[in-house]
């Protein structure tokens, strides 16, 4: 039975998803979720997530919600990403470290910069979470000195939520280039057989709304 993944390109956290299930060899195909034009708020979209969130993950008559629980499921279902032995509560400390400090962050001032109004952008929250997310930046890269993956010797959950928001063009206060050890660690993701851009994976993208 193949996977369906409710999802659309511009979501960070989509992509984690879809990238694991991607990675991991299972059957799966995306839905787009139109958010921009109100899909989340709707009675049918609400039934499938009170939330009003995407991701989206429809296994038969399972439902799954929240990018890391998905990813989770991925991993037990493929038997693959999830880390070896002890390994896999590592893997859980950054997908958990990454949902709190990175991506929650990443995605709120990629939305405000990028997807807001000019005249609607408030620059003093921008400023406030940009320094914020430099923090994580910082820790990340310290971490990932000497290393090419953020757990073990092969890429996992780990990686996959970390670089979530990180492959995205639009402007939010990352710059690959000031950060040498996050740099080679992308690259290395951009490198595995089988990785696709976020808007080559899933559908949607600004262009298709501009």
């Amino acid at each position: 039975m193949t996977i369906k993944l409710h999802c659309f390109g511009e979501s960070g956290n989509a992509y984690k998803a879809a990238l694991a299930l991607e990675l991991s060899g299972l059957a799966w195909e995306p839905v787009f979720v139109d958010f921009f034009g109100g899909e989340g708020r709707s009675p049918e979209f609400r039934a499938k997530n009170v939330m009003g969130e995407a991701p989206v993950l429809e296994d038969g008559d399972f439902r799954l919600t929240q990018s890391g629980a998905i990813q989770q499921y991925i991993a037990d279902q493929s038997g693959r990403l999830g880390g070896v032995g002890q390994d896999k509560y590592e893997v859980l400390r950054w997908v958990l470290w990454d949902n709190h400090k990175m991506s929650s962050q990443a995605g709120m001032t990629r939305f405000l910069m990028n997807f807001l109004p000019e005249d609607k952008r408030p620059q003093e929250v921008i400023g406030f979470m940009q320094g914020r997310l430099k923090g994580a930046y910082a820790t990340l890269n310290a971490h990932l000195e000497g290393r090419d993956w953020i757990v073990g010797d092969s890429l996992t959950n780990a990686d996959i939520s970390n670089c979530g928001y990180l492959f995205y063009p639009e402007p939010f206060g990352f710059e690959r280039t000031e950060w040498a050890n996050i740099d080679h660690w992308l690259t290395n993701i951009e490198q595995t057989p089988g990785w696709k851009h976020p808007y080559d994976l899933m559908p949607g993208s600004p262009a298709d709304r501009a």
